[in-house]
């Protein structure tokens, strides 16, 4: 095959992949949206028995508490965690862009251990007729 056939049949597989994805996302935010309702029920019977959970014939629920953390200032994070001594606060991986950035700023400065991964990919994009 030709370059110019394959990219007609790559746009027309990728439309379709498209098409198939929304109706999918679409059908999955109904579904959410019934499960949320459900947890919503079984969280108010959960509040009204003083219980965290109960077990039924078709199965158990149980409540927990979900606790995130964030910051929206980075400086004084950064800083605090110095301060204390405690890197384990963070995550443990790599800004991408940030370290490929360092990287080309100071290509003698790999620190050990660092692996990199580097692969060709293909963008195609539709002509504008």
């Amino acid at each position: 095959m030709d370059a110019e056939k394959l990219v007609s049949v790559y746009v027309k597989i990728r439309d379709a992949k498209a098409v198939k994805t929304k109706e999918m996302e679409d059908a999955i935010k109904a579904l959410d949206a019934q499960l949320d309702a459900i947890e919503q029920e079984l969280l108010e019977i959960c509040k009204a028995t003083g219980q965290d959970g109960g077990k039924t014939s078709a199965g158990s629920f149980t409540r927990s508490v979900k606790t995130r953390y964030w910051t929206s200032d980075w400086e004084s994070m950064y800083d605090f965690i110095l301060d204390h001594e405690v890197p384990e606060l963070l995550e443990r991986r790599i800004a991408q862009s940030n370290f490929k950035q360092f990287l080309e700023d100071n290509p003698d400065l790999l620190p050990e251990g660092v692996n990199l991964e580097s692969k060709y990919s293909i963008t195609v994009r539709r002509s504008s007729k």
